[in-house]
Order: C-alpha cells, then structure tokens, then sequence
C-alpha cells in the first residue's frame, strides 16, 4: 500500500479526531448521498417518462416515413424497392392530408390520415390501439376511425355520421364535402394524435383528397430503431433521392429535444445539492489540517514532499466522496424499485393513460452521476490538500 493511501485511510478512521471533525464528515458523506440520490432518482423517473412518451409516439407511428406524391401503381414499386434496403422490415402506403372535421354543432381542424389495416399491422401498432370498433367495416363504404380524445371533446360515437370538409376545392369553388361513418375509437395515449387525427381506408382518403388512387407516402418498419438513421440514408439512395426521407426523431424533433433539454436542466440543477455537500467536505479537510498541523509537520521533517501532503488530503476528500456516492447509488436503487413496485404517487390515468410513475435506470446516467460527484469531491479537496502542503515543518511541530 501506497504511502499515501495508507496516510489517508488511517486518518479517516482515526478514533482520535475531534468531535466536531467527525460530526462534519458525517454531514459531508450524508450530503453527498442525499445529493447522489436524489438526482440519479429523478433522472431515473425523467428516463421512464421518456421512454414511456417514445414507446407512445413509435408505438402510432412508423421508425421512417418515406414521403411524397406516388401515383397509383407506383407506390407498389416503391414500396418493393424499399422492402429490399438494409434493416427494413416492412413497409406499408399512407395517405396524409388536413380536413376539417364536422358533426352537429362542433367543428375541428383535424390531419386525416389513409391506411390500409393489414399492412399497417406489420408497420406500427396503430391498429393494436382500437378500444371500440374497427377500421373497416362490411357495408360502409367510408368508414372513420377516430382518437378518444376527439370523440370525447365532440361527443361522437359508434356509428354516427360525420361530414369532413376538404380544404381543396371543388369547380366553381366550393369546398369538397364527404360524409364518414365512425367505425371505431382507438387510444395511442399521446394526447396530440388521439386529438388531432383521424383514420380512414386507402381508397376513401385518397377520393376525398383528390388523390386518384395515390398516396402521399410510406411507413416504414425496421429492424431496430436504432439503425433509424442509417435506414433513412440508404433508403434516400435506393430512391434516388426522390422523396423526402424522415425518422421518427425528426418527425418529433420539437419533443425530443424538449424531453433532452429538461433532462439536462435537471441534472445540473440537482448537481448543486452534490456541490453544497462538497463544500461541507472542505471545511472537514480544513478542520483535520488544524488538527493534524503537528503531523503534518512531523511527515514535512521525515522527508515527505508538499506533492505527498496534497494527494493525502485529496484522497482523504475522495474516500469521503465513495461513501457518500455507493450510499447515495444504494438509497437510489431502493427508492427507484419502491416507486416502481408500490403506489407511492398515483397519477390519475385519464391525463397521464398510466397510474405510476414509470422509472428506467440507465447506465449512462448512474456513470454520469458517479463521475460528475467524484470531480466536485476532487474540486473540493484541493484548496485544503494546497494549503496543508505549504506548512512550514518547523512552525507546524513548535505550535502544532
């Protein structure tokens, strides 16, 4: 064992130190637990919310939209020339278009959107979210999906008849009109689509938007998302850069970055409270450098260098440190599984669609955690390692 480390290890379990030393070094190895934990818990429940919300998106969504004006026919060999590219799964046509959605005294701008329910089953989840009803129904020639949410704000059910309203319009210049039954209700749990669109089949979307026969793009489904990006590049290369190629990150760019951005923020407001508990390592070391001026002094006399004092008292700042973050890992470990098991805060499920706090460790932010408190520890411990190191041996062993 090193000269150092020995030093260091015996003076931190010396029973010889002062009452208040040891009061002090308990409140700094308590602070940085708290700290520790408190912060790698809260990112824990930001993660969760993350994931929850991206599993939500993807989940009513496809990994890749392939978008553009694809004529009848063309769409099939596109979707074929897609199908063939690396880390593709499936592939399925969509229609996307704005409308204004009409029935009794309510009226909604709403972003209509054209499928076909068989493949866009191998593409998203979309039709897994169907609490009532169906896409497609025998008999009804223009059938209407819609998001709970927007049932719920126009009081529309099975089987009523809504009228949607084109925004392109019609010779003489009236606006094209086309009477929907509502087949079914689905619930993605994103508030945005559930509230904003509504589903119909490939061929009554692609009439009432003008389309004939058309679609305006494709979803994509790939083998995992993250190979999104990668996909997206081959995908633009394989279609000759014909149509515009997007992935769920930046089809929900905006979002993203607002859930990374709050995830940063809060990692560096909850850093302070490790900070404050740094600074109560400081005035520890400071009080074991009064304490301990006669050793010190005795060690400068022996032969060991001020180099040797300083990485004393910076390994005594850092043993502080590794107790107060293995304690701090330890009481984040035991919240994050009793908010996740137990009840502790109830969410009310028709705001949130969940009942509990979702928590998700990651191991990128437990290790962020870890070094960003063991630098503030080392910040803390050189003023009082450079101060100790420049006593004067002899002055330090006469009033010591």
């Amino acid at each position: 064992m090193r000269f150092e480390t020995f030093i260091a290890i015996r003076y931190l379990l010396s029973r010889s130190k002062g009452v208040f030393t040891v009061i002090t070094t308990i409140i700094g190895i308590l602070g940085v637990c708290v700290g520790v934990a408190a912060l790698v818990t809260t990112l824990a429940v930001m993660s969760g919310f993350q994931n929850d919300i991206r599993n939500k998106v993807i989940g009513a969504q496809a990994h890749i939209m392939v978008l553009g004006s694809m004529p009848q026919g063309r769409y099939e060999k596109v979707q074929n020339i897609i199908s063939s590219v690396k880390h593709v799964k499936a592939s399925a046509p969509n229609i996307l278009g704005q409308a204004i959605l009409n029935y009794s005294n309510y009226s909604q701008g709403v972003v209509i959107r054209g499928l076909d329910a068989e493949q866009e089953k191998n593409t998203s989840d979309l039709p897994n979210s169907l609490i009532e009803g169906s896409f497609e129904r025998e008999g009804v020639e223009a059938p209407l999906v819609l998001g709970s949410e927007l049932a719920n704000n126009m009081a529309l059910d099975i089987d009523d008849d809504v009228v949607l309203v084109s925004p392109r319009s019609l010779a003489g210049g009236l606006p094209k009109m086309k009477r929907f039954k509502v087949t079914g209700i689905l619930k993605t749990g994103y508030y945005e689509f559930d509230n904003t669109i509504v589903y119909t089949d490939i061929k009554s979307a692609s009439d009432f938007l003008g389309l004939k026969g058309g679609v305006t793009g494709l979803s994509v489904k790939l083998d995992k998302l993250d190979n999104a990006d990668e996909a997206a590049a081959l995908i633009t290369e394989a279609t000759d850069g014909q149509y515009v190629v997007r992935t769920f990150m930046q089809l929900n760019s905006t979002l993203y970055a607002a859930l990374k951005l709050e995830k940063v923020m809060m990692f560096i407001i909850l850093s302070l409270i490790i900070l404050v508990a740094s600074l109560n390592i400081t005035s520890n070391l400071i009080l074991f450098g009064t304490e301990k001026l006669k050793d010190i002094g005795l060690m400068r006399a022996m032969g060991a260098s001020p180099s040797r004092i300083r990485r004393i008292f910076i390994l005594e700042g850092l043993y502080i440190g590794s107790a107060g973050v293995i304690s701090g890992i330890i009481l984040a470990l035991v919240l994050c599984w009793a908010i996740a098991t137990f009840d502790i805060v109830e969410l009310p499920g028709d705001i949130y669609y969940l009942t509990k706090v979702p928590v998700s460790l990651q191991l990128w932010d437990i290790l962020s955690v870890v070094v960003g408190s063991y630098f503030l520890c080392f910040l803390s411990a050189i003023y009082p390692a450079y101060r100790a190191s420049k006593v004067n041996p002899v002055d330090a062993i006469r009033y010591g």
